[in-house]
């Protein structure tokens, strides 16, 4: 028999957040259902904690947040479980191999407060994400160069920019002395020719994460479910005993051969729910399985 599910990983962008930015009403009752249903309910994004939060809020229950990609494990009270920060050194040298960048570069750190994030310029990034500019501009200082605020061990480096240029930054790191040093999340937006590489510690991720959760939590991976669209949810998919991948996920990513539940903007969150835990009411569940 399969084992009962016990914790849910739930990615944000892409996933449960519709191509409005909003959580639908039936995913957000699809949530509710799973937590009703004793299933513990976790957040897992690549977003920074604080930019995570009042999404978290929105749900209605207790629960905690595995954001930068895995780096960060906190509750909504601020408990912290683990911090995984990327070397102050190692970021120093990251600054230098990724000069050509420097105007599609933040850098992150663990504060909920202005220095939060710390840039040279913005003229590069608001070609590409202006929304998230403007939502975070209290958090933003600016440093020139980006060294001189590297006093502390960040959390992570982000780059944004057409998938042109973020296919050009990937293989600048790839082929740096860093790559033994760091883990590269690559997060892309076709349809916004919109690529996010963050660079955070060695061996971290969603999944490393996710399964450091289970274990402290006394759970085994079969009784784990994930959801996720992108690249970077690659790890978390494929520890969770009961992975599922977005409709409007990439057609290379839908080959992996996990179910493949409905979009973002069709509830794909709750028909997943609705595969795991049965359906009930008019909603069926609408998940196919590729490759199986």
């Amino acid at each position: 028999m399969t084992p009962a599910i016990r914790l849910l990983a739930v990615d944000i962008d892409g996933t449960l957040l519709n191509s409005q930015f909003s959580i639908s009403p039936r995913d957000l009752d699809g949530l509710h259902r799973a937590h009703e249903s004793g299933i513990e309910v976790v957040l897992v994004t690549g977003r920074r904690h604080s930019f995570a939060l009042p999404l978290a809020r929105q749900l209605g229950f207790d629960l905690w947040i595995i954001s930068s990609n895995g780096a960060i494990t906190r509750s909504l009270d601020g408990e912290y479980f683990f911090r995984d920060l990327l070397p102050v050194e190692t970021c120093r040298e990251l600054c230098s191999v990724m000069r050509g960048f420097r105007g599609q570069t933040v850098i992150t750190f663990d504060q909920d407060l202005k220095g939060a994030l710390i840039v040279e310029r913005t003229d590069e990034l608001t070609a590409t994400i202006e929304r998230w500019l403007e939502k975070n501009r209290e958090f933003i200082e600016f440093s020139v160069p980006l060294e001189d605020a590297l006093v502390r061990d960040p959390v992570q480096a982000m780059f944004c920019g057409s998938l042109a240029r973020m296919r050009e930054a990937v293989a600048c790191l790839q082929a740096s002395s860093l790559r033994e040093r760091i883990a590269v999340m690559r997060t892309e937006y076709p349809s916004r020719d919109l690529s996010i590489v963050d660079v955070v510690k060695r061996g971290c991720s969603k999944g490393h994460a996710l399964e450091r959760w289970a274990r402290h939590r006394d759970i085994i991976r079969e009784e784990v479910m994930a959801i996720g669209d992108n690249y970077n949810d690659i790890e978390m998919l494929a520890f969770a005993g009961r992975p599922f991948i977005m409709g409007n996920a990439s057609e290379e990513l839908k080959s992996q051969g996990w179910p493949v539940t409905l979009t973002n903007d069709q509830n794909g969150v709750a028909a997943a729910i609705s595969e795991v835990l049965g359906s009930s009411g008019p909603h069926k569940p609408n998940v196919r399985r590729l490759g199986l």
